[in-house]
């Protein structure tokens, strides 16, 4: 087996801790922590700002920290400083600490997550590149299928301070990630003497496994005005999917009158079909191009976020469920190997720090914009529904994206 597949396992790890449990497990968190802590909507959506704000500072230092110290050591390092916030917001009883420690959670989300990204782009050719970074996604559903059965278990045994009990416990796991990710990880193939996944020639060289290795931007794209270009589809996502993603559980117990453990059921559906989102879509746009499989997610997203909008009923809310799951990790696999696509390897950090911050911006914007408009109309019904809008003029945008050298080819 080629230890490529061992960094697909680690990042997996990775994610599950960075993405999963720091970020995801909130919004299953949330209902009885906001209840302990006689929190507004307003400040829900605040306190998950505060994560991407953090993430956003993260994704600006972390070429600097690559550069310096290496993206095993930073990755390592990202894990370390989110699994003591988390442990930490366990012992927390208001508003404002939890507010800041979430914030320093997402530089640690952020410092894990960016580096991650760039390696695995490393350790595989491009005709694998889509699929890899989709297995290595995959970590997030597993996070959410486990947050979602875990925190009602702990809520119906510990009662109100089960979530504290929550937060330990995801902090503990991020903890022995931190710990497998430094065993396991390495900068580069270059490092074992081993050509990437999928190269059948000279590491970085054109070959005919892989046939844009090493190959720059394009003339007809600069790098610069591709970075934008996938800045916004990366912003555009970034704004909708954690508003989803924070207070869809939140809806169905507070609005739609679900019982925790069912809502929790319903969140761990997301987990275990997010499972197949990514490699899924990720090798999807292997074989249509990374502009098509940009443009099939984001109408899957439009169609989800419509119907969480609507008051169809419950069969509308559980295909919203399963449409957002089967979706919910495609558009970084795609980025991730897009970015790579287009830049090279040698630009491959810094553009994906660049696209990533645009990223960043989104989602601090999304989650506290859709809980101000959630607190004014009463409902989360008005967020979801331009979210909906917002993915569909991401469609069009990608529409425009044109496709790096070499793909042309590669697409039907």
């Amino acid at each position: 087996m080629h230890y490529g597949w061992v960094i697909v396992l680690a990042g997996s790890l990775t994610l599950f801790a960075c993405l999963g449990l720091g970020r995801f497990a909130f919004g299953m968190l949330l209902p009885s922590m906001g209840k302990a802590l006689s929190l507004e909507y307003d400040r829900m959506g605040f306190i998950g700002t505060g994560n991407f704000a953090g993430y956003l500072a993260a994704v600006a230092m972390a070429p600097f920290f690559m550069r310096r110290f290496g993206s095993r050591a930073t990755i390592t390092a990202g894990l370390g400083i989110l699994s003591v916030c988390m442990l930490l917001i366990g012992s927390t009883g208001e508003f404002l600490p939890v507010l800041v420690l979430y914030t320093v959670t997402g530089v640690g989300s952020g410092l894990a997550n960016v580096p991650m990204m760039v390696v695995v782009a490393h350790w595989f050719a491009r005709s694998r590149r889509g699929g890899a970074t989709g297995y290595m996604l995959s970590g997030n559903g597993i996070a959410i299928i486990f947050a979602g059965f875990l925190v009602p278990f702990l809520n119906r045994t510990l009662g109100p301070d089960g979530w504290r009990t929550g937060w330990r416990i995801l902090g503990g796991l991020s903890v022995l990630v931190a710990v497998a990710a430094w065993l396991l990880l390495r900068n580069s193939p270059a490092e074992m003497g081993l050509r990437p996944v999928g190269e059948t020639g000279n590491p970085g060289n054109p070959s005919p496994g892989n046939p844009a290795a090493g190959r720059a931007a394009p003339a007809a794209n600069p790098w610069k005005g591709i970075i934008a270009h996938l800045g916004v589809i990366y912003f555009l996502f970034g704004l909708t999917y954690m508003v989803y993603g924070t207070f869809i559980v939140t809806t169905m117990v507070a609005e739609r009158g679900m019982a925790e453990a069912l809502a929790g059921r319903f969140w761990a559906f997301v987990g275990f079909f997010g499972l197949f989102s990514g490699p899924l879509f990720g090798s999807l746009s292997d074989r249509i191009g990374r502009k098509r499989g940009f443009m099939a997610v984001f109408a899957v997203h439009t169609v989800a976020y419509g119907l969480a909008a609507s008051s169809l009923g419950n069969w509308a809310l559980y295909l919203s469920v399963f449409l957002y799951g089967i979706a919910a990790w495609s558009i970084p696999t795609i980025m991730g190997a897009a970015v790579v696509d287009y830049l090279g390897p040698e630009r491959a950090a810094v553009g994906f720090s660049a696209v990533t911050f645009f990223f960043g911006a989104g989602q601090t914007l999304g989650p506290g914009l859709a809980g101000v408009v959630a607190k004014a109309a009463g409902s989360f019904s008005v967020s979801y529904l331009l979210s909906a809008v917002a993915t569909g003029i991401a469609v069009f945008v990608a529409f425009l994206l044109k496709p790096p050298r070499g793909e042309e080819a590669a697409s039907p």
